[in-house]
């Protein structure tokens, strides 16, 4: 299960955002754990899908963003990966996911992970051919895990493909210079602790960027329309650096 915004969108863009959801489908009793904790920071990335939503509009892209939890199978690792279907999220024991079989793995594949990235995979080839596609895709952080305080307003991951990260990093600093923005905190997107950019993005040789936001500041409609406008306006920054490679309509700026 998906969603796709703006399939037709203008811009050389597509926006993914794999946490978008906390929905657990009704055969898997929801997972056997409080409704509640599904809507905590476990379940998903809180506030990341209004993002995304509000990025493809004032963008005019097309947002795919996937329609169930991740931990009914996590898009963001590969099939059979250790963290695809978790068993505890820190420190909640996951009882429906407790010796998880092949079959049962494979059918949370098949019903969820793959229609994701295949429709990823449709909009990126609509814009094959195009001078400068982008992928961008929003995740969302905890302000703790595990007891570790992290202190970053937002941060930018990537992986080996590190093109966008200069310019973006530069806009933000001319910008936006109270904000404490990370490069690759409070975890990397190498395909050790990423799957769908490197999947995607990578190994097409698409520039991408990932934007981690933490999720106090995003929590609610001010929160994301602020955080929309500072990424559309670090974007634009980024396509008047020297040597841009980002193509946006001008009405996002």
């Amino acid at each position: 299960m998906f969603e796709t915004i703006n399939a037709e969108g203008a811009a050389d863009i597509v926006v993914i955002c794999d946490h978008a959801s906390c929905l657990v489908p009704a055969n898997l009793g929801n997972l056997g754990l409080d409704p509640a904790l599904l809507r905590g920071h476990i379940g998903w990335d809180i506030g990341a899908a209004d993002v995304a939503r509000g990025l493809a509009r004032r963008l005019d892209a097309t947002a795919v963003l996937a329609g169930f939890s991740r931990l009914v199978i996590d898009p963001n690792r590969a099939p059979g990966h250790p963290h695809s279907i978790r068993a505890e999220s820190d420190g909640v024991p996951i009882p429906g996911n407790r010796d998880i079989g092949r079959a049962e793995a494979e059918w949370r594949a098949r019903a969820w992970y793959h229609p994701y990235h295949q429709e990823i995979e449709r909009q990126l080839a609509r814009l094959q051919g195009r001078a400068a596609p982008l992928l961008i895709s929003v995740h969302s952080f905890t302000p703790v895990m595990n007891g570790v305080a992290r202190p970053w307003h937002a941060a930018l991951l990537h992986g080996d493909d590190a093109r966008s990260v200069a310019p973006l990093m530069a806009a933000f600093a001319a910008r936006y210079p109270d904000l404490a923005v990370g490069d690759n905190e409070p975890y990397t997107g190498y395909p050790d602790q990423s799957h769908t950019v490197p999947h995607h993005a990578e190994r097409r040789g698409i520039p991408n960027v990932t934007f981690e936001i933490r999720q106090d500041l995003i929590d609610g409609p001010r929160g994301v329309e602020r955080w929309v406008d500072i990424l559309c306006d670090v974007l634009a920054g980024a396509r008047a650096a020297p040597g841009n490679w980002i193509s946006l309509p001008n009405r996002a700026t």
